[in-house]
């Protein structure tokens, strides 16, 4: 059972779907019984991380994340949902994030030269060389295409990047730490690789991977 957190700022319909065509049963919930007894979690989101970040703090579910999270159980984080997994963000202030992976998102601009704001569009998966593809990458290849849509990114966080795109700089696509894992990037936008990276979440084992 996977379970989709619903706290006002997700496309949830078609991340539903996406799980649904790869055959796992879903939950789309804000019920903090149902979300401390879920096997699986996943926290989208799309939008402002102020107006995100606040909402999880009315409802108590930041902490119910966080508690999870402390748990061992397998969670994912997709675009603005990845951001909040963070210490903190730079986006319109300075906003406090969810702690789960260390590090900060920033505003892409200074960073792209002359590119566009924000990153719209398919561009390809990079995985580090210097450490194992991470297991919700185990079906999927350097070089596949994901869909982005985004203006700011995760930084400072070197230790914890799983994956990586190239769009006049290199920025963070994924970041995981223990059992908590973030893609930047859009999997249930993302045709067959994007099915192929939730069927992997959807097997994942922290006990696969190191702190």
């Amino acid at each position: 059972m996977i379970t989709i957190i619903d706290y006002g700022v997700g496309n949830l319909f078609s991340l539903a779907c996406s799980f649904e065509k790869i055959g796992e049963q879903i939950c789309i919930t804000s019920d903090a019984q149902k979300i401390l007894q879920a096997e699986r979690i996943v926290l989208p989101g799309v939008g402002a991380f102020e107006d995100a970040a606040n909402k999880l703090r009315q409802s108590g579910l930041d902490t119910l994340i966080k508690q999870k999270a402390a748990a061992g159980t397998p969670i994912l984080g997709i675009c603005l949902g990845m951001q909040m997994l963070f210490d903190k963000s730079f986006e319109f202030g300075e906003h406090e994030g969810l702690g789960l992976i260390p590090g900060a998102v920033c505003p892409i601009a200074p960073e792209i030269g002359n590119l566009k704001t924000p990153q719209m569009g398919w561009n390809a998966l990079i995985f580090p060389k210097d450490k194992p593809k991470h297991p919700i990458f185990k079906y999927v290849n350097e070089g596949d295409h994901v869909y982005f849509v985004h203006s700011y990114a995760a930084m400072q966080c070197d230790d914890s990047v799983s994956a990586l795109t190239e769009y006049g700089a290199y920025l963070t696509a994924a970041a995981c730490r223990g059992n908590v894992c973030g893609t930047q990037f859009h999997p249930e936008k993302s045709g067959n690789v994007g099915l192929n990276i939730l069927r992997a979440f959807a097997e994942f084992c922290p006990e696969e991977v190191q702190l």
